[in-house]
């Protein structure tokens, strides 16, 4: 029987993934079948889904499911779906916490973190890059007209995920709403995100009172694991913002924590918190400006990863402007840690739990409710990108941005429009839009 073999149920849980085993299996099977998955391949698979990863979360975990449940057949497509709900219940990039799980299946920890890392870091080094030679030429007159090009892809890159999340989030009249209301609450109110996320989500949980939960067929987790796992991860988390503080450095302090509070919020992905970000970053801090801000938004769509590696191009810049490339360069290593350390500490403690999670419908409706609220968080940030990009002049009100009629830029309606055309109608790729759009900028300002 499976519960005399000495292994757990999690890892017997793990092995019916990856091979296939009878349930009268020998304990000596078991244990050679876990050896199976050598590290070798679990790198040399997640390698290449890391440098390959362009295009968002959809086609990152459409990659990711080609590679896992179709050609490798190292997950059932139960259980890549199941993990793909867990993970977007979580706070952060999903995509990054789905290879994560997919690692942690597949050879525990090491595994996870192995999958984790390799997915992130790829786009970090680029990132790294990218900002370093954004914060020496991108003040340049050539530069900053290239950048037009960036800034028009920018607005309709927003709008496609715009349309892309309404489709799966809106269903129903209640979701509407809350969309409108989440909508109204950060442009007209500027009510700030947390609060719109939590508010949503009681919205949800409570509608969802009248729902019974399925019976539970999986085997509790001892609690002292994972009170350990998460006082492990938890701290690793906090030790950098411990020493930064420890040893004055007040900014490396204050950007830490300020990070890992937008870590706290992330649901619905980097577009839902960029206008939370770009209001404190921008307004509250001082460390960027709202172009920098946009300019970043565009470059980080350029590179694998998930979106949010946008979190490490204003550190980067924040840390440049405060102290030149030393600082930068810590900035944005400590905004890494901040951003991607809680996502190890949901998987690896919670992932024991996925199932058990999945079959609570509160929590699900929790969910609905915080998917619904987002789409109302992109439509404003679409809305607060596209004023950015058409108008040289915004005026924040009590009421939400008011742009100066006057200011209104032609050009850059062109270049929005052109942009929307190879997107939204010949729908090219992402990464081949804003190269197209950068080389049509370079052109008209050889032109002009």
């Amino acid at each position: 029987m499976i519960h005399a073999l000495p292994v757990t149920i999690q890892d017997w849980r793990r092995l019916s993934d990856v091979t296939e085993i009878s349930p009268g299996a020998t304990p000596l099977k078991v244990r050679n079948a876990l050896q199976h998955i050598e590290f070798a391949q679990i790198f040399r698979v997640f390698g290449r889904i890391g440098l390959l990863s362009f295009g968002g979360p959809a086609a990152q975990i459409s990659m990711m499911h080609d590679e896992l449940v179709v050609r490798h057949k190292w997950l059932t497509e139960q259980k890549f779906l199941g993990a793909l709900s867990f993970c977007m219940l979580l706070p952060g990039p999903e995509a990054m916490q789905l290879a994560t799980y997919a690692g942690w299946r597949l050879r525990g920890v090491p595994g996870g973190l192995m999958a984790g890392l390799l997915f992130v870091l790829p786009g970090a080094a680029v990132i790294l890059a990218l900002a370093m030679g954004y914060a020496y030429y991108g003040q340049l007159p050539l530069v900053q007209a290239l950048f037009l090009g960036v800034k028009a892809a920018v607005v309709v890159i927003v709008l496609q995920a715009l349309l892309n999340l309404s489709r799966r989030a809106l269903v129903g009249v209640q979701s509407w709403v809350l969309a409108a209301l989440g909508f109204a609450a950060m442009f007209f109110l500027s009510v700030p995100f947390p609060l719109i996320i939590g508010a949503a989500a009681l919205w949800g949980y409570l509608a969802s009172r009248g729902q019974v939960a399925a019976p539970s067929v999986t085997t509790p987790v001892p609690l002292g694991t994972t009170l350990r796992t998460a006082t492990l991860w938890g701290a690793l988390w906090a030790a950098p913002i411990i020493i930064a503080w420890a040893f004055g450095a007040t900014f490396l302090a204050d950007l830490a924590l300020f990070f890992s509070k937008l870590a706290l919020v992330t649901f619905g992905g980097a577009y839902a918190v960029l206008a939370y970000m770009t209001d404190t970053v921008v307004s509250t801090k001082g460390w960027l400006s709202t172009a920098q801000m946009i300019d970043a938004l565009g470059l980080a769509e350029t590179t694998p990863g998930p979106l949010i590696l946008v979190t490490e191009f204003v550190g980067l810049l924040a840390g440049f402007a405060q102290g030149g490339p030393g600082l930068a360069v810590v900035a944005g290593i400590m905004t890494l840690w901040v951003t991607f350390t809680p996502c190890f500490l949901w998987i690896f403690t919670g992932a024991p739990y996925i199932e058990r999670l999945l079959e609570r419908p509160r929590l699900k409706g929790a969910l609905a409710g915080i998917s619904a609220a987002v789409v109302g968080v992109i439509a404003n940030l679409s809305v607060w990108f596209a004023l950015h990009v058409l108008f040289g002049t915004v005026r924040e009100t009590r009421f939400g941005p008011l742009p100066e009629i006057a200011s209104f830029d032609p050009l850059s309606f062109i270049m929005v429009g052109l942009a929307g055309g190879l997107l939204l109608w010949l729908h090219l790729s992402m990464v081949r839009v804003l190269g197209l759009m950068v080389v049509f900028a370079g052109a008209l300002h050889g032109l002009i």
